[in-house]
């Protein structure tokens, strides 16, 4: 089967989506959860969804889905991603997925059919941890993974996050979408029932630049990266930049400069898809005639697998360590964040390749360096991701860019898989 006007409109619908009052910023995009632009966005997504034939309801972490139903009741294939997004972000990372799952629900509803599952189109909510600070918020409730004390949680206006909820539940009406009665703010009624998801599926851009180098629009994930993040605090001796000598420096800037490099060149030595990034620093006294005193910077290292990452971590740490005794600085470390690989059911990877080779398109496995919703609804159901080519592997960035015949060429995949799934469902 293929799609009509699919890939283009879902392209111009994002579009669509990454201007006020879709936006809460004038001259950019950013939609965080809860927020009077996010609920603009949900009113269009309701209204595109009814239009393919879905119906439409709200579950109690406002996460929007809209369900297109199969010929038996069984268990529901779920496409999804998230609809919020950075501040000043792009217009396809996350509600390009979305806007897939309802062409490809549009595209059975123009041919009258129905396949032998469910289908439900989910649009999730602060996956970017935009607004409060727990990221992948709404999937973790719908995976029933929440392990954060919710009643703590606040944005930096200092609202809480229950609160948040209860005003969008007080505010919210959109036509023909039903609010959960009595559980609206209620994280834990979001839990989808453990064997109700048959499968879920989420389209989403790269975010790199692999499948641009490599001429190829499309390209199935094999596992989202395990991650960790460090904080790392580098102490010397400040003092005065023109009387003490070099020889005599405990210079902290110039330790930690050594084990950016360090990293970068173990990162650069190591297994395919390692990754290690120093992201952020920041040097005190901060002074042009200081010599540095302390250095405090985060390291990310992330792996397509978890021992990988833990050893390549591992190793980074003890590089630090050399050159921390070497310049005579002390040197600590706290982990902040600890995610585990992701990887990607194989059945459904070999589904997807099998489509995309259907379809005309070569074969392309790749690791995903970013996380995605997909890698929290691993924990309910098998999950696949299917990644399509950005302009220059730009995300997070408002030259965030998509052609609209890679997003046709995603669908016309999707639909294919969505065949086999039947088949395999049948068998």
């Amino acid at each position: 089967m293929v799609s009509r006007p699919g890939g283009a409109r879902a392209v111009t619908r994002c579009d669509r989506l990454g201007l006020p009052p879709y936006s809460d910023m004038p001259d950019g995009l950013y939609r965080a959860y809860l927020t009077p632009s996010y609920a603009s966005a949900q009113y269009a997504l309701a209204e595109w969804m009814r239009e393919a034939g879905m119906t439409v309801r709200l579950d109690s972490a406002a996460n929007l889905i809209g369900r297109y139903d199969g010929l038996g009741d069984g268990p529901a294939l779920l496409i999804g991603s998230h609809i919020d997004s950075v501040r000043d972000g792009g217009r396809y990372d996350g509600p390009l997925g979305i806007m897939l799952g309802i062409e490809a629900v549009a595209a059975l509803h123009e041919a009258g059919r129905r396949l032998a599952y469910p289908i439900e189109v989910i649009a999730f909510g602060d996956e970017e941890g935009s607004r409060f600070p727990a990221a992948m918020l709404t999937s973790r409730a719908a995976a029933g993974t929440l392990d954060t004390d919710l009643a703590v949680i606040a944005d930096p206006s200092g609202q809480s996050l229950a609160d948040a909820l209860k005003n969008y539940a007080a505010k919210l009406a959109l036509p023909g979408v039903t609010l959960p009665p009595g559980n609206i703010g209620s994280f834990a009624a979001a839990r989808r029932a453990p064997g109700s998801t048959l499968a879920y599926l989420e389209a989403h851009i790269e975010q790199g630049p692999v499948l641009e180098a490599e001429g190829l629009a499309l390209g199935v994930v094999t596992a989202i990266a395990a991650q960790h993040r460090y904080a790392v605090t580098v102490r010397g001796q400040a003092g005065h930049a023109g009387t003490t000598s070099m020889s005599l420096r405990r210079d902290a800037l110039a330790g930690a400069a050594r084990m950016v490099l360090a990293a970068e060149a173990l990162a650069r030595g190591g297994a395919e898809g390692l990754v290690a990034t120093v992201g952020r620093m920041e040097v005190l006294p901060g002074a042009a005639n200081v010599v540095p005193g302390e250095v405090r910077f985060t390291v990310d290292v992330r792996a397509g697998d978890d021992a990988t990452r833990d050893a390549s971590a591992g190793a980074i740490l003890d590089a630090f360590a050399v050159i921390a005794r070497e310049r005579g600085l002390a040197l600590s470390s706290s982990l902040l964040q600890n995610l585990p690989a992701s990887p990607c059911a194989p059945h459904l990877i070999n589904m997807l390749d099998a489509a995309m080779q259907a379809e005309g398109f070569a074969s392309r496995r790749l690791v995903s360096g970013a996380g995605h919703d997909a890698m929290i609804m691993a924990a309910h159901c098998p999950t696949a991701m299917l990644f399509i080519r950005c302009r220059n592997g730009i995300s997070h960035n408002p030259a965030e860019h998509v052609e609209a015949a890679d997003a046709d060429a995603a669908l016309r995949v999707m639909l294919a898989f969505m065949e086999r799934l039947q088949n395999e469902s049948a068998a």
